[in-house]
C-alpha cells in the first residue's frame, strides 16, 4: 500500500483542499524532497484568487513553488545528491537547446519545465530541475531563508535588465513581497530607493527594506508629482519598477521616469489588459520600456549567493508561519489585508 502524505490541491478559484495523496516516487534522474518550508508568494495568491495560471499549471493540481527541504529519495542515475542532503529546488528549468535558450534568454525557453506542489509534505523534482536548478544548502542556512531563492532570482534578473548604476535613483511602485524585495535588492546594489505604497503599514516595511523616501498614494493628490519632487529639478527617476500589475500603475511608471530613463513592468496584469501611453513623450524623451519575466539558472545562483552572504534581510522578510492545514486561512488573510510579507508554510 502506498505511503500517503498531506498536500494542498487547487481545484479552482479560492478552492484549495487539503488532501491525502500518495508520496511521490523518484524516477530516473529525479529526487523526492521532504518539504521543510514552502513560502507564500504573490503568484500563488493570484493563482488562488483567479483559479488558474496559464503557464504553470492545469487543474486540479498540487501547487506552491517556493520551497526548501531535505532529500528523501534519489532516482536511478542521480549522483549529485544523496538522502539527507539539504537542498533548495527551483520551480523550473530551461531546455538549453531552443532558440531562446541559445540566445541567452532561458527565461523564455520554448520548453520551460515548471514544477509545482510545494504545499505538501513531499515533492518530486523532475530530472531537468535536479540537474540544472537544485542547489545544496550549507548547514547554517535555514530552510525558509533558502526558499527565498526563487523570487529573489526573478527580482535580480528584473533589476539587472534595467542596467542600474551605483548612485541611480529607482522608484518601486508597490510594496507587496516583490516590491519590497526590489527595494532591498536595489539598496544592496547601491541605488537610492523611492517607494510608492498604499497602506499605512507598508511605510515602515518599505523603510526596513531600503527605501530612503516613501510616497503614500492615499496621502498625496498626485503620486507622479510627489515622486518627481524627490528628484533634482523634478526631472524624474532613473529607473521605475512597476510591481502592482494594474494599468494605472503601469502608466505611473512611465510618467515618473526621467528623459532617457528605464521602466520595468514587472507586475503581470490579467490577460487582455490594455494600457495607453503618450507616444510623443516616449519617443522624444528616449524612454526605454522593459518587461521582465521569471529567472535563469545564472540569476538563481546569484540570488542564492546573496542569501548566503547574509546581506539580504531574510529574517525580516518572513513575517509569518503556519501549518499546511491552515493554508486556506493564510490565503484568505492575505487577500483581505494581512500585513504579513511572506508566510512560511511548515508541513
Amino acid at each position: 500500500m502506498a505511503q500517503l502524505m498531506t498536500a494542498a490541491v487547487l481545484y479552482g478559484k479560492e478552492d484549495v483542499r487539503i488532501e491525502q495523496l500518495p508520496v511521490p516516487v523518484a524516477g530516473a534522474g529525479e529526487i523526492v524532497v521532504r518539504v521543510h518550508a514552502a513560502l507564500t508568494c504573490g503568484t500563488d495568491l493570484k493563482v488562488y484568487r483567479r483559479g488558474y495560471h496559464a503557464k504553470m499549471l492545469t487543474l486540479p493540481i498540487s501547487f506552491g513553488h517556493e520551497l526548501a527541504g531535505s532529500v528523501d529519495q534519489i532516482g536511478a542515475g542521480v549522483t549529485n545528491f544523496k538522502p539527507g542532503d539539504r537542498v533548495v529546488a527551483l520551480n523550473s528549468a530551461p531546455c538549453d537547446e531552443c532558440y531562446f535558450c541559445r540566445h541567452g534568454q532561458q527565461n523564455l525557453c520554448d520548453d520551460l519545465l515548471f514544477n509545482n506542489g510545494a504545499y505538501a509534505e513531499y515533492i518530486r523534482i523532475p530530472a531537468r530541475i535536479v540537474e540544472k536548478n537544485t542547489l545544496l544548502l550549507p548547514d547554517e542556512l535555514p530552510y525558509e531563508h533558502a526558499a527565498l531563492t526563487e523570487p529573489l532570482a526573478c527580482v535580480l534578473r528584473g533589476l539587472e535588465e534595467t542596467n542600474p548604476r551605483v548612485g541611480d535613483t529607482i522608484v518601486v511602485i508597490g510594496a507587496g513581497p516583490i516590491g519590497l524585495m526590489f527595494m532591498h535588492a536595489a539598496q544592496i546594489a547601491g541605488l537610492h530607493v523611492i517607494a510608492v505604497v498604499k497602506h499605512d503599514e507598508q511605510i515602515a516595511a518599505a523603510r526596513v527594506f531600503g527605501a530612503e523616501e516613501v510616497v503614500q498614494t492615499t496621502a498625496v493628490d498626485d503620486p507622479i508629482a510627489a515622486v518627481r519632487a524627490l528628484t533634482p529639478n523634478s526631472r524624474g527617476v532613473d529607473i521605475a519598477v512597476e510591481a502592482v500589475a494594474t494599468p494605472l500603475t503601469w502608466q505611473w511608471a512611465v510618467d515618473v521616469v526621467r528623459k532617457g530613463g528605464v521602466v520595468n513592468f514587472f507586475g503581470g496584469p490579467p490577460s487582455g489588459t490594455k494600457v495607453e501611453f503618450d507616444t510623443n513623450r516616449l519617443h522624444y524623451n528616449d524612454i526605454t520600456l522593459k518587461a521582465s519575466f521569471h529567472h535563469t539558472p545564472a540569476t538563481v545562483r546569484r540570488a542564492f549567493d546573496l542569501i548566503q552572504s547574509g546581506k539580504f534581510k531574510c529574517r525580516e522578510y518572513i513575517t509569518g508561519r503556519a501549518r499546511l492545514i491552515d493554508l486556506n486561512s493564510v490565503f484568505h488573510n492575505l487577500m483581505h489585508g494581512s500585513a504579513d510579507i511572506k508566510t512560511a508554510i511548515i508541513p
